[in-house]
């Protein structure tokens, strides 16, 4: 139960996203270019692509600190060893939610 209603949260968190960020456009326009159809998949796209990006990354990173804090936890001695791959880790997990990020901007700067 707990999850079906967190599933639901997330979706409607989502659903809403696009419209907060809808814009009016000419309606000519919008039919010449022949985008009309192609918006709200864009909007989709990027309002899911970023949620998917930060869950996973706050999950890998929650992961990796854990094992770490576990590994330091057991052999106090190694925290010098854990904590700068750890650390390399974590950022390389950010890198892929900040990449994420740039194709979101991409994709909503193509929504007029």
């Amino acid at each position: 139960m707990k999850r079906t209603v967190q599933f639901l949260t997330v979706l409607f968190i989502l659903g809403i996203s696009a419209a907060a960020f809808a814009q009016g456009a000419d309606a000519a326009a919008v039919r010449q270019s022949g985008l009309a159809s192609n918006y709200g998949w864009i909007a989709l796209a990027a309002g899911l692509g970023i949620g998917i990006a930060a869950l996973g990354g706050g999950i890998g990173q929650g992961r990796a600190a854990a094992a770490a804090l576990d590994g330091i936890a057991r052999n106090p001695g190694a925290a010098g060893q854990i904590r700068g791959p750890m650390i390399l880790g974590l950022a390389l997990i950010e890198s892929l939610v900040i990449y994420a990020l740039v194709v979101f901007f991409i994709l909503s700067g193509k929504i007029h």
